[in-house]
């Protein structure tokens, strides 16, 4: 599994736990975690964005209800072999966010992704 950026802001009205969730939903949907990866564990997910373990939970156990993941006790937590939305085609801010979820996991920031991609098309004019 490829390392992911996922924040949460702590001032918003919607809990840790659903902004997880979503965040969580949104790279399957746009393939940056793909079926069959093994997310982290509640307990290093947790200290990694400095949440409690049942926060992670939670969203864990939201996401198997939904049929997104799927628990194998000590082995772990990994995404469905057919997430719900993995099964439709991504829209275009479904493509975005995996676009800009991919170069912030490789250390580039928002701005410079978008001027790479406007560069690109300005070489590739469509046909």
């Amino acid at each position: 599994m490829e390392t992911f950026a996922i924040t949460i802001d702590r001032g918003a009205v919607e809990p840790a736990s659903a902004q997880l969730k979503a965040a969580l939903r949104r790279l399957i949907d746009t393939g940056v975690i793909e079926p069959g990866d093994r997310l982290p564990t509640v307990r290093a997910f947790a200290d990694r964005l400095l949440l409690a373990p049942n926060t992670v939970a939670r969203a864990y156990r939201e996401l198997e209800h939904e049929a997104y993941l799927v628990g194998r006790g000590r082995a772990g937590t990994f995404v469905a072999p057919k997430p719900p939305r993995a099964q439709r085609e991504p829209d275009l801010d479904d493509l975005a966010v995996g676009y800009l979820a991919r170069t912030c996991a490789i250390g580039v920031d928002a701005d410079e992704a978008v001027d790479a991609v406007r560069r690109v098309a300005s070489q590739h004019p469509p046909a």
